[in-house]
């Protein structure tokens, strides 16, 4: 099992295909489960191409009944259904080129596979209940991720074109990072960042960044203990919806690591997507302690 990363905007990671999203974690999609995968790495002066095979599909983990924050109705995972009459053992195939130009950073990548966010259908439990049933699409994806450094500036895009789950459509994500060193003559860094987040699909989108604005603080403190804080807000443009997140993180001694983490809804209309979770705000506190 392996864990890979593609993406360079921090809001969303559009491009980031290969791991399935682990929804009990964290309901901001960054918290990953770990993918089985033949990878071959052809490393040359004019970039890198990576090969992917992936022989097994795992599916999205959601809240169940007694979760929180969770979908209503919730998702019933014992009702999914595949496009593939191979189901989870369908093979899934990848492939990317990334390589830097000056000072641009760029990722291009084609996925064939199962679906890595499923389409979701209103039906009944065994029981009579009302709830939702995945449905895993075969799809192709085409993607480019780019970022620019020019000074204490950085410039981020990812954007995708994607077939086979409903109607073709493309998708989005852009911003930048600015950093001001060592703030009010301290240690501290402060970077500002804005991103546009855009889905074709509008009102259909499977995600909450169907025309969304986000911007946000990152705190670098720079001190022995690596302290770092992050708050960022996505406003919705179409309903007014607003999603804060709040996180920071501080090393105790040399063992201990504490951390903190808030996602805050509010001013959430019916006709958001968001609005299932809008009454589960949460407040987490970590601490992990490492051998």
């Amino acid at each position: 099992l392996r864990k890979v990363f593609w993406g360079v905007t921090e809001f969303q990671h559009l491009v980031d295909i290969i791991n399935q999203t682990d929804l009990v974690e964290n309901i901001d999609t960054e918290d990953k489960l770990g993918q089985p995968m033949i990878n071959l790495a052809l490393i040359n002066d004019w970039g890198t191409v990576d090969l992917f095979i992936m022989p097994y599909f795992r599916e999205r983990t959601f809240p169940g009944i007694e979760g929180r924050p969770r979908n209503q109705p919730v998702v019933d995972d014992d009702l999914a259904e595949y496009e593939s009459s191979a189901e989870e053992t369908h093979i899934d195939f990848a492939i990317r080129y990334s390589h830097y130009f000056g000072d641009w950073d760029v990722g291009i990548a084609h996925f064939y596979g199962t679906s890595r966010d499923p389409r979701s259908f209103l039906t009944m439990n065994s029981s009579g209940a009302p709830v939702l049933a995945p449905f895993y699409d075969i799809i192709n994806q085409t993607s480019i991720d780019l970022q620019a450094t020019k000074g204490n500036m950085l410039w981020k895009l990812e954007a995708l074109h994607r077939s086979g789950q409903g109607s073709t459509y493309n998708a989005v994500a852009g911003g930048f990072e600015y950093t001001f060193v060592g703030i009010f003559d301290s240690s501290i860094d402060l970077g500002i960042l804005g991103e546009y987040h855009y889905d074709g699909r509008g009102e259909d989108a499977l995600t909450f960044f169907e025309d969304d604005i986000a911007t946000g603080m990152r705190f670098a403190f720079n001190d022995a203990q690596s302290s770092e804080a992050l708050m960022g807000l996505i406003w919705d443009r179409d309903s007014g919806g607003k999603f804060l997140k709040i996180e920071a993180s501080r090393r105790i001694g040399n063992d201990w690591l504490l951390e903190m983490e808030g996602r805050f809804l509010f001013d959430m209309s019916p006709s958001d997507p968001a609005f299932a979770l809008s009454r589960d705000d949460y407040l987490e506190l970590f601490l992990t302690y490492n051998f």
